[in-house]
Order: structure tokens, then C-alpha cells, then sequence
């Protein structure tokens, strides 16, 4: 555990959080990291490589071994590869904002997802507390644009929409504030990975 200890940012900065099972990781996080990271103009990006995810039945590949996976595949100065949530112990994405903006009261954070993720946001655990308590960057990714745009997060939060030209000032925004850009694509999914058989025992072959 002491080698991945919590990452540092300093105070000011922006930090995108890009939380995930990882299961496997792939060039299709690294695409929307460093998108993310150019649109909504991002110090660093972190990611939150999950113990489990609550809403999948399934357990995901170790914690170590998704870790290792995701350091090879995503090398970039300013991304870090982290086991927040198995440091704070919390689970949901909700619980874990929260704890980080008690470890980094002067750091601005913006939580990152695709748009597929979006679609289905108002199933998530306390979503209108992260909505209101970050930023949230969202891109989109192949075959969830509409679903995204008519979930009913995006509904809710309609008002709170910021145009996606203005998309470079998410991060510096007052929450609720959310953006959805498009950007190119990378059909690539984890589960496509694994059904594939290229992700077993924790190994990702090439």
C-alpha cells in the first residue's frame, strides 16, 4: 500500500478525476484523459482505479494487477494512476469527493466520465450531491451521445450546462456546472477486452 500513496497537487490547481473498475484499462481511457484533459483545460488528471464497482455484479480483475495494467497503458507527466479509494476506504464516487476535498481544501476538482455514463448517472449512488459538489466533464463516446443528452441527470441539471465553447472554463466553475464535448472517436470497451479473452487473470495481452 505505501507505494501508492495519496497524489500531491498543489493548492490552485485543477485536478480532473477519472474514476473506473479499469478492467482492463485501455488506449480508450487514455483517448478521453487527455481529450478531457485539453477541453476543459486541466492541470492533471487522476485515476481513481476502483476496488469494485457497486453497480456490477461481477468483481473485477485485482486491485494490484488492474494498478500495474493501468500504469503501463498510461504514461503521461501529468496523469497519475492512483488507489484513491482504497486509501480512503470509501466506495461510491459521492463518498469519495468528499474525502478528497477534505484532503485538498485549495485544490479545484472536476470529476470526468464518458457519456455513457451519463446516461445512466441518476442510478448512482447520492448523484445529485456530485453533481452539486464538482464540476462534471463529460465526453462522448461512440453510440451514447442521444441517450446521454436525454438522461435524466442531464435534464435535471439543464440550466447548469456550460456551451461547449466555453468548455475550457469548467474547471474553474462553481458547481452544479457540467459540459459535454464530443471529440474523436475510440471504439474500444473493457468489455469487448474481455469477451475477447485478451484480459484474463489480470493480464492484458497485446
Amino acid at each position: 500500500m505505501e507505494r501508492y500513496a495519496l497524489p500531491y497537487a498543489r493548492p490552485g490547481q485543477v485536478v480532473g478525476l477519472f474514476g473506473g473498475s479499469f478492467d482492463p484499462p485501455h488506449q480508450g481511457h487514455v483517448h478521453v484523459t487527455l481529450e478531457a484533459m485539453k477541453a476543459f483545460g486541466l492541470d492533471r488528471v487522476w485515476w481513481l482505479v476502483s476496488p469494485g464497482n457497486p453497480l456490477k455484479s461481477r468483481g473485477p480483475a485485482p486491485l494490484a494487477q488492474r494498478m500495474a495494467a493501468a500504469e503501463a497503458v498510461m504514461q503521461h507527466p501529468n496523469v497519475e494512476v492512483t488507489q484513491i479509494e482504497a486509501l480512503t476506504g470509501t466506495r461510491a464516487t459521492a463518498d469519495t469527493l468528499a474525502a478528497l476535498q477534505k484532503l485538498y481544501p485549495q485544490v479545484r476538482f472536476v470529476w470526468l466520465m464518458g457519456a455513457d455514463n451519463l446516461a445512466q448517472f441518476h442510478k448512482w449512488k447520492n448523484w445529485r450531491q456530485i453533481m452539486e459538489s464538482v464540476p462534471v466533464g463529460v465526453v462522448a463516446r461512440p453510440g451514447d451521445r442521444i441517450s446521454a443528452r436525454m438522461s435524466p441527470a442531464a435534464r435535471a441539471y439543464a440550466p447548469y450546462r456550460i456551451d461547449g465553447q466555453a468548455r475550457h472554463l469548467l474547471g474553474r466553475a462553481t458547481a452544479p456546472a457540467w459540459c459535454f464535448v464530443n471529440v474523436p472517436m475510440v471504439d474500444v470497451s473493457s468489455t469487448e477486452i474481455r469477451l475477447r479473452g485478451d484480459w484474463a487473470n489480470g493480464v492484458l495481452r497485446e
